[in-house]
């Protein structure tokens, strides 16, 4: 087959969809993966050459039945975007083992029941996989002692994947997005935090959903050939400025 493939979990929404959405204008064909079903159905709606795949990526069997489904419509996988996250915030005080354990199962258990699930097919291919992560996972902050911890983990799980599936010509990396402009964020993001994260961006602004999509194509491009096992931050700068801000200490 020439027509090139991709299955993107998370799709329904933010980062995932705008993903989806540049893989199909590349011609790709797309298996959009989201536990909402309802919301995965409105996003995959009128979108030519995609399928939605409405499973729960941090369980096991609906991981396995997935990529059964995903194969079979798609024929083969040349690419893989772990993107679907649980985004949880709290004082570690108030964070109790259920929801450390939320966090883990969607945040890295599924990335690498995803992964493993689908390397057979990669191989195959020799294709590629990118992991999206957080700025979290590489500067502590408050309040993020399990994302934070669970992303920490995403990359260092995506430099076990390259160094050990390089060989089969499998590239795996890993996207460390800053604060993004989603409907989400905006939502629970109080004027104080949007300040203060302009001021501490050197770029001064919120990335968009579109700006992280390209860094995820190109990662998967055969224009990034040669690029394995790497953490690109697409954060404005925001890793090179310190530690935490002030407005998400309480």
């Amino acid at each position: 087959m020439d027509e090139q493939t991709a299955i993107v979990t998370g799709a329904a929404r933010g980062i995932g969809l705008a993903t989806t959405k540049l893989f199909l204008a590349e011609g790709r064909r797309v298996a959009m993966v989201d536990r909402d079903g309802d919301e995965l159905s409105k996003a995959s709606a009128g979108l030519e050459r995609a399928i939605a795949l409405n499973f729960d990526i941090s369980d096991p069997h609906q991981v396995k039945q997935m990529v059964s489904e995903a194969e079979a419509d798609l024929g083969q996988v040349d690419a893989l975007v772990n993107n679907a996250g649980v985004a949880d915030f709290g004082p570690i005080e108030s964070t109790d083992f259920q929801r450390w354990r939320e966090v883990m199962a969607t945040n890295l258990d599924g990335v690498f029941l995803c992964s493993q699930a689908l390397t057979p097919a990669l191989k195959k291919t020799r294709g590629a996989i990118v992991n999206i992560a957080s700025i979290s996972g590489l500067r502590a902050s408050t309040l993020r002692v399990a994302y934070g911890t669970s992303k920490a983990a995403v990359i260092h799980l995506t430099q076990q994947y390259a160094a050990e599936l390089g060989e089969f010509g499998i590239r795996v990396n890993c996207v460390a997005p800053g604060p993004v402009r989603t409907k989400l964020a905006m939502a629970v993001h109080t004027q104080d935090i949007i300040d203060a994260y302009h001021d501490a961006i050197p770029l001064n602004r919120y990335g968009s959903e579109d700006e992280i999509a390209h860094v995820i194509t190109f990662l998967c491009s055969s224009k990034a050939s040669y690029v394995s096992g790497q953490v690109i931050a697409a954060d404005g700068g925001f890793e090179s400025t310190g530690i935490g801000l002030p407005s998400l200490r309480t």
